[in-house]
């Protein structure tokens, strides 16, 4: 198992102590609004006593739940403008469109990039680009297939607009699935966002679309696997360049 090197001068650990860095480094945390989720088949597990399958099944859908709202630690890329995938998933539109009309953001098609999270996906959702949230907008809608086309217009999201410091805008819009009833967004106008964080989630089943300034060179591909934080779906321009 690969894990990262220990810096220099860092006492060793040995024995328990050694086995439960093992153990954190390879189960990745649990997000919070998980916890629930995660509880309450637990606690049929334990109150199901001598019943087998009480114990099983409470055991089995605790572990989904946990695999389902795991939340890995993730490392953005270190390079001046790069504006990284906000979740885990398979990119299924590489094209331009018109942001959300709840944004108010005008009616010119910018380049967008969709990608569809399937129920085995990591449903954390992670911050593009570093910046200041200027608006934050949720959208009642249907719940229709995420990965349809349509699903962009037409289904329940969250979008929000990110300035960054040299002055490029990035929307990120959370949209609901056939399965995802739940949309959790932690971001609030003026809020400043660093890169990779962690603002949001999305339960079972979704999409993620990201709208760039116009002109915005993609380096991405339909049918890619994308990993949040850290694959970069394009770079922006920098002060100065």
């Amino acid at each position: 198992m690969a894990r990262r090197p220990t810096p220099p001068g860092t006492p060793e650990r040995t024995g328990l102590g050694h086995v439960a860095d093992l153990v954190r480094h390879a189960i990745p945390p649990l997000h919070p609004a998980g916890l629930p989720f995660v509880a309450a088949p637990l606690a049929v597990a334990v109150l199901g006593g001598k019943r087998r399958w009480a114990r099983r099944g409470g055991l089995a859908a605790a572990a989904a739940c946990a695999t389902f709202f795991r939340h890995p630690h993730r490392v953005p890329p270190n390079r001046a403008g790069a504006v990284v995938a906000p979740a885990d998933g398979e990119i299924a539109l590489v094209d331009t469109a018109v942001p959300p009309a709840e944004l108010g953001l005008g009616d010119q098609p910018l380049p967008r990039v969709s990608i569809f999270l399937s129920v085995l996906d990591v449903h954390v959702q992670r911050v593009p680009v570093s910046g200041t949230v200027r608006t934050v907008v949720h959208q009642p809608g249907q719940f229709r297939s995420a990965d349809l086309p349509e699903a962009s217009s037409v289904n329940e999201r969250n979008s929000m607009v990110i300035d960054t410091p040299a002055g490029a805008q990035i929307v990120v819009v959370q949209i609901a699935g056939l399965l995802a009833r739940r949309i959790v967004c932690d971001a609030e106008p003026g809020d400043v966002l660093t890169i990779g964080d962690t603002y949001g989630l999305i339960r079972f089943g979704s999409r993620v679309d990201t709208y760039f300034p116009a002109g915005t060179e993609l380096l991405v591909d339909v049918g890619q696997r994308t990993i949040g934080a850290e694959t970069v779906l394009a770079v922006l321009p920098t002060a100065g360049s």
